[in-house]
């Protein structure tokens, strides 16, 4: 008997063992009790309804399908891999990691968006029922795959699931990712919080300094951190870039030269002028310069900013410093052992940060984007030289602001110094083609009193120019100045009829005057020439500091003092305060500024972008403000700007998962109470979550 059991179990199992089957070995195997209950147990089990069905017993065993699975994918055969990885998870679950890799790695592989969509989804389900079979390789391979295809979203949520597994996505291989998905806007924009995730998580996790070699693979790979900085200055993600470089600092990063380029960059957007002294002076200690294009960026930055700030003595030095510098592109063996300073925030602030970067360093495969450049400083024979549109708004700086005593001291510096750069009466006839002719007559007379000679041609410009103007005051007084210089001429010795009088009669005459590349770079100077900019400026770089000092009162005084002098704030001015707020927690205090936002942008003084709005959505998360929350996604989805569900719904997981979970509990609800649950359940709704 026993072995007539064991022979039909074993029929049972075959994959072809109908129903009939079953009654004729029944009737062979004899009658009986046990005969009876295995005819009633056969006649129960369910019959195929379509052809595509399997009976228990037909299904391929546990080995089969695995094997079937191998093969395919040796094969190549991505599409009968999948069929027969479907049959083993509903018959048998998730198979053991190797297989489930296997997978994901063979799909990767593939040119075809179809099964890299496939793969996303794989990784997603496995996710959700259990992330521990998910190999960090295998996913850091498709993330690769997905932002080669250009689909930075998914490429972005692959990452961050390594991330939360707790473990380092492969330095290199994140690199290449980035690559690819800095190609597009939003994927610069999730790379960035990708890179600043990673930092943090990892941060988070170590409690000790001696720690930080768990992140030597990140920290090592400055090149990783270049990238973003570099595109976070392409798309003006003021906040963004600021947040970067800051963790820099705590994870220890060691910059190069090319860091150093693109911080400078940063600095400009954000309007750190400060900062970008420091670094001067830090610059300015090495011997000499070895990579000039990248040290181009530097004062590139640095002009633009005394420009910004109209401070137009400290520009003059900066042109003085570079036209005496003339730096050669050899290094000296004095300096291998320096390092430079970029320093975030203020030095004397607890709260600053420093990057070292060492000046020797300097990846060859990053190459920096010159297309941002101001344009204010042109590299020549290898040397930094201020460029031609430096010098005109260095002109037009210090007329328009009546600081001509700086521009005076510029021309007769460069003279002294024998430095090459323009000629003072270039600047003299420039300004005289501009009709500034107050501005040539005290140029001149600062030359005189330094005893620096003027070629009389251009004092007789300038005095035809006051007889055509009918300013018969300082036609006579620089007609006594053209006596003193004529009195040296050889001329005047040798005719002694060569008087004033003769002079004068020159004017008369037709002198053509050519018009040069200066006159043209004045023209447009004057024209972008605002003195309201510089005013916003000095405020917003106040702003910085106090709210870089956690000195939140004294912002908003300098706030209200900007709108008091009817100083239209800009987009620097709320981040500014924004970042103030958020770092100290103030989320109440920052849907009143929202509101402020929202009066500036309806009235169209400001322009809103994506950072601003994702710092905003992150702080009222964080203060489980969801009424603003879900008006900030609101405004976003109108205006088709990129909202990050994936991080909004980690950051509500984190701090509110238990939060209303079950929505109806409460019975006596108020207004305020039932209003604040439809938002939490809208915004769960729009995040998916259950």
């Amino acid at each position: 008997m026993r072995i007539l059991l064991r022979a039909c179990r074993h029929c049972c199992r075959l994959p072809f063992f109908s129903r009939a089957a079953g009654a004729a070995f029944t009737a062979n195997c004899g009658g009986g009790p046990w005969r009876r209950h295995r005819v009633l147990a056969v006649q129960c089990l369910p019959m195929r309804t379509t052809a595509g069905s399997i009976l228990p017993w037909e299904a391929p065993s546990r080995v089969t399908l695995l094997r079937t699975i191998d093969v395919a994918l040796k094969d190549g055969n991505v599409d009968q891999a999948l069929r027969a990885f479907g049959n083993y998870k509903s018959l048998h679950g998730l198979p053991e990691p190797r297989v489930l890799n296997g997978v994901i790695v063979s799909l990767s592989y593939t040119s075809s968006r179809r099964w890299l969509q496939r793969a996303y989804d794989l990784v997603l389900s496995v996710y959700q029922c259990n992330g521990n079979l998910l190999n960090s390789s295998s996913l850091t391979r498709l993330a690769l795959a997905l932002a080669r295809d250009q689909t930075p979203v998914p490429a972005s949520a692959v990452l961050r699931i390594i991330l939360e597994s707790g473990k380092l996505p492969d330095a290199d291989m994140l690199s290449m990712v980035f690559l690819h998905m800095l190609k597009s806007q939003v994927g610069s924009y999730l790379a960035a919080d990708v890179l600043a995730e990673t930092c943090e998580c990892f941060l988070d996790q170590i409690s000790d300094r001696r720690q930080l070699k768990k992140l030597d693979p990140i920290k090592n790979n400055v090149t990783l951190f270049n990238m973003i900085l570099e595109s976070c200055v392409n798309f003006k993600c003021i906040i963004t870039a600021q947040k970067i470089m800051e963790l820099m600092s705590l994870v220890g990063v060691v910059a190069d030269v090319n860091t150093m380029a693109v911080a400078s960059r940063v600095c400009q957007m954000v309007g750190q002028r400060d900062e970008l002294m420091t670094m001067k002076g830090s610059i300015n200690s090495f011997s000499s310069l070895p990579f000039s294009q990248q040290y181009l960026h530097f004062y590139d930055s640095l002009l633009s900013l005394q420009f910004s700030g109209n401070d137009m003595d400290a520009a003059a030095d900066l042109i003085i410093d570079l036209y005496r510098q003339q730096k050669s592109c050899t290094f000296s063996d004095n300096d291998v052992q320096k390092q430079g300073v970029i320093q975030i925030g203020s030095g004397n602030l607890k709260s600053g940060y420093r990057i070292m970067f060492d000046p020797t360093k300097l990846d060859k495969g990053f190459v920096l984007d010159t297309k941002y450049q101001s344009g204010l400083v042109v590299p020549i024979s290898g040397n930094l030289v201020p460029s031609e549109k430096a010098v005109a708004k260095l002109i037009v700086g210090c007329v328009k602001a009546k600081k001509l005593g700086a521009l005076s001291s510029f021309c007769i510096t460069l003279h002294k110094e024998e430095l090459k750069g323009i000629s003072a009466s270039d600047v003299i006839n420039a300004c005289i083609q501009m009709g500034w002719l107050h501005a040539s007559h005290d140029i001149l007379d600062a030359l005189e009193s330094a005893e620096i000679p003027v070629g009389v041609g251009t004092c007789m410009s300038l005095l035809r120019e006051y007889e055509n103007n009918h300013k018969p005051e300082e036609f006579n007084s620089l007609l006594q100045q053209i006596q003193k210089i004529t009195s040296t001429m050889a001329e005047f010795h040798t005719s002694p009829s060569f008087t004033i009088k003769d002079i004068a009669k020159i004017v008369k005459d037709e002198i053509p005057q050519t018009k040069s590349s200066l006159l043209s770079s004045l023209v447009e100077e004057t024209e972008h020439y605002n003195p309201g900019d510089h005013l916003t400026f000095e405020f917003n770089n106040s702003i910085l500091f106090f709210c870089k000092a956690n000195m939140m009162e004294d912002a908003l005084g300098t706030y209200k003092r900007m709108r008091e002098q009817n100083i239209r704030p800009n987009l620097h001015t709320f981040c500014h305060i924004l970042c103030g707020y958020s770092s100290l927690s103030m989320y109440r205090e920052i849907t009143i500024l929202w509101g402020e936002i929202k009066r500036r942008h309806e009235y169209r003084e400001i322009s809103v972008d994506r950072d601003l709005l994702d710092c905003l959505v992150l702080d009222f998360l964080k203060g489980g403000y969801f009424s603003r929350v879900m008006e900030v996604i609101s405004y976003m989805s109108t205006h088709n700007i990129y909202c990050d569900k994936w991080k909004y719904r980690q950051v509500f997981l984190k701090l509110h998962k238990n939060l209303y979970r079950n929505l109806n509990s409460l019975h006596d609800k108020t207004e305020a109470q039932s209003k604040r649950i439809d938002d939490v359940r809208a915004f769960r709704t729009w995040a998916g979550i259950k």
